[in-house]
């Protein structure tokens, strides 16, 4: 039995993991870099050891240093949360060799839904629908005019390896193929170490499905229901929910099955995710398989009631599965928004800093992973989300409702966020009327970036106003306190018009 886990990774998703430890009496161990040392995760855990210096390569992605520890340590087990090494077979193999439990699936997995070109082949022979394309790669760009010439423009360049959007291109007609196809190339080359790239047609209007899944090793597998993930910049997600308000119960139901007989395919353990597109008439093509928990897990936990960690854990025990289909009732509706440090006026540029105040919203159906604290200073060196917001409601117009309360309650000061942003999309009309699909962005992109509205702001401003008066009259009363009363300061704080506790602006 799994008693102590090495959580391999940081922020958000290691405290979260942490969280589901502690529930079950197991013991949690950290690990972290340099420029971690004082990270929530590091202070959350029961141990915690330094693996290296700030870059990931360094710390978070040196495979033997983390092996070292954990073997150090006796741990049993370790997961590896998302990103970083989460989805690396070597790894994973690695973790085999030394006795070490890994929170996942096998490596042999990893690698042939990893793949994207094998990934279609394997879920052709399933009978699961892909997006019209090729099945090898291609060669040059001679090549790839040829194909495109036979499926039709508009057209997706994709690098095999790929994921969050890089090494992907978008081909509208024949004269942008050979400079598409070659950065591709390149980009997939940096990006991942393999230039494999591969054609599919442009599906117009898609919204972004994925169904979550759980399989054990005695060839068990469910699926949780859907995401719905459409709300994407540069195809990064920003805000998913579930259930979606586009797909219908038949709908869910037919890709729900498809999402299992495409893990069933390659023999699935753990938690994992099968990306679906879907086009304006309902038709739905296979994407990717992600092998690891997703970011958004929390939502399909709020309308489940079920831990996904907690289930992955007793999936790495060799526990058969606790839950059968039968038993997956969606029930109310979740809203997740990714808070990330950034600059939503300067081309959503990383915003790291020392975080000076901070107030979180709570109440009936909220819910907050995140890692950082008052005082804390996000480094620069990781990515910029710092946590993420969910809220549960009965139906998704109160999900709206309480989400927009939220986002509105929740202060981050010393460095810039994009919670304006998303207070704006949760007003968005294509948002609220849930008429959305993955080019909502760039459609709305304008509207998004507009100031609060004005009520919104004078609110704001009243709470500046209301704590610079507080420092005013607290530095008055000490210099009261030290001074004679005839050497006092001449008080400032009634020019704000504050007189016996009223505020007059």
């Amino acid at each position: 039995m799994i008693k102590r886990i090495l959580v391999a990774n940081r922020g958000e998703i290691a405290v979260r993991v942490m969280r589901s430890c502690k529930e079950m009496e197991i013991t949690s161990i950290a690990i972290f870099s340099e420029a971690d040392r004082t990270a929530k995760h590091v202070l959350f855990a029961d141990e915690a050891y330094c693996i290296g210096a700030a870059p990931s390569n360094e710390s978070y992605l040196n495979i033997e240093k983390i092996i070292e520890v954990a073997k150090d340590c006796r741990a049993d087990a370790i997961h590896p949360g998302y990103g970083f090494l989460s989805e690396n077979a070597g790894f994973a193999r690695r973790c085999a060799q030394e006795g070490i439990i890994f929170i996942g699936p096998k490596p042999e997995t990893m690698e042939a839904m990893g793949d994207k070109i094998s990934a279609r082949i394997r879920m052709i022979s399933a009978g699961v629908p892909v997006v019209p394309g090729t099945q090898e790669n291609l060669e040059s760009a001679g090549e790839a005019i040829r194909i495109c010439r036979e499926i039709g423009f508009p057209v997706m360049v994709k690098a095999s390896m790929g994921g969050g959007g890089k090494g992907m291109r978008l081909i509208h007609d024949e004269a942008e193929v050979e400079e598409a196809y070659n950065t591709a190339k390149s980009e997939a080359m940096s990006s991942f170490g393999d230039d494999t790239v591969y054609l599919e047609k442009f599906v117009e209007e898609p919204h972004h499905i994925e169904f979550q899944i759980l399989g054990d090793r005695y060839g068990n597998i469910i699926h949780l229901c859907e995401r719905e993930c459409s709300v994407q910049r540069r195809h990064q997600k920003i805000v998913e929910e579930s259930p979606s308000p586009f797909i219908t119960p038949q709908l869910r139901k037919e890709m729900g099955e498809k999402a299992v007989a495409a893990a069933k395919a390659v023999g699935y353990e753990g938690a994992g995710t099968i990306e679906f597109l879907v086009d304006k008439h309902h038709r739905y093509y296979f994407l990717e398989m992600n092998t690891r928990l997703q970011v958004e897990h929390p939502i399909t936990e709020e309308v489940l009631g079920v831990d996904l960690v907690k289930e992955q854990i007793h999936i790495a025990n060799g526990t058969p599965l606790r839950l059968r289909q039968e038993d997956i009732r969606q029930r109310g509706h979740a809203i997740e928004c990714r808070i990330c440090a950034e600059d939503t006026d300067f081309n959503f540029m990383s915003s790291p800093g020392i975080i000076r105040q901070l107030t979180e919203p709570n109440g009936i159906g909220v819910r907050i992973d995140s890692y950082v604290y008052e005082g804390y200073e996000i480094p620069v060196y990781y990515d910029p989300m710092i946590g993420k917001l969910i809220v549960w409601a009965v139906n998704r117009k109160y999900a709206l409702e309480r989400m927009r309360r939220v986002l509105f309650e929740y202060k981050i000061t010393g460095i810039k966020t994009n919670i304006r942003y998303l207070r704006n999309i949760m007003s968005a009309p294509d948002f609220v009327n849930g008429k959305y699909d993955t080019g909502f962005i760039e459609k709305n992109g304008d509207a998004l970036q507009k100031a609060p509205e004005s009520n919104e702001t004078a609110t704001e401003n009243v709470a500046i106003i209301a704590a610079y008066i507080d420092y005013l009259m607290n530095l008055e009363e000490n210099n009261a306190n030290s001074s004679s009363a005839d050497n006092r300061p001449i008080s400032r704080w009634r020019e704000f018009g504050l007189h016996k506790g009223v505020l007059r602006i």
